[in-house]
């Protein structure tokens, strides 16, 4: 049976890795090998200049895009963090009149569709003057209703008995917050911080609306300006997509062990 699931595994990851080995392989091809009628593996001559014409671009800065995604990323990561953790937190152990009625209201935000709000959020941050402003792009993806559920869903199931001797110890809610749960809770940040960080990362909707400005767009919109109407730059797309995954596929590999851990994370330590 083991070999049988090491088969399995390795079938599993070739067909995960194909999508990578194509847009590397397709980056570092010239455009007549791409669209050539027969397929080789690997191209007859690796391209490396074609990082080099990719960077020197001055139609579409590359490094100036990959910054400003870095940034909203991690702002909007460690935002949805903090916030929803302790909106979490406060939902699960907090008791107060009308708990359940602003974890409806929550809840209820999960089901209006993103265009509905889409237009409202713009007339908002256009009146504050942000538009083609790093604040456009960070502050209203700070809060996120699900996550804010997921965290407290994770909170109701924490061992209270960690609770009850922090407060044998004198801490209140906010102490036992930050020098027990959160501690004990790592794991279950760590996951949560890892699809936060590939959504925020993965926008392009909102980006394109709000970094109008070049020196604002963020790396999608950087790989939306290789693909118009009148033109294709296929290898210059290629070689931008397999650039742009780089910073998820380290975020990934470094915090690949919590995304099995926050799923069955109890906040006991052994």
């Amino acid at each position: 049976m083991k070999a049988v699931r090491y088969v399995a595994l390795s079938l599993a990851a070739m067909l995960f890795l194909i999508p990578f080995y194509l847009v590397l392989r397709n980056g570092l091809a010239t455009e007549q090998e791409i669209t050539a009628p027969t397929w080789t593996f690997w191209p007859s001559e690796i391209h490396w200049e074609n990082f080099a014409s990719l960077f020197s671009n001055p139609a579409v800065p590359m490094v100036r895009s990959m910054v400003n995604s870095l940034v909203v990323a991690v702002l909007q990561t460690a935002g949805q963090l903090l916030l929803c953790g302790l909106a979490g937190y406060g939902l699960a152990r907090i008791p107060y009149r009308y708990s359940n009625v602003v974890l409806y209201l929550v809840i209820a935000t999960l089901m209006i569709p993103a265009a509905v709000t889409f237009v409202p959020t713009f007339v908002v941050v256009s009146t504050l003057g942000w538009v083609s402003d790093l604040r456009g792009l960070v502050i209203p993806g700070l809060f996120s209703g699900f996550t804010t559920f997921l965290f407290r869903q994770y909170f109701l199931n924490f061992p209270r008995e960690l609770e009850e001797a922090a407060r044998i110890d004198g801490l209140g809610h906010w102490g036992t917050y930050w020098r027990v749960v959160v501690p004990n809770s790592k794991g279950f940040f760590a996951a949560l911080g890892v699809i936060a960080f590939v959504t925020s990362w993965n926008q392009f909707l909102w980006p394109l609306v709000i970094a109008q400005d070049q020196d604002s767009w963020t790396v999608q919109v950087a790989l939306s300006t290789f693909l118009t109407s009148q033109s294709i730059d296929v290898t210059q797309l290629f070689l931008a997509a397999a650039v742009s995954i780089t910073p998820l596929v380290v975020v990934f590999v470094a915090l690949q062990r919590f995304l099995v851990r926050g799923v069955t994370e109890t906040g006991i330590k052994d």
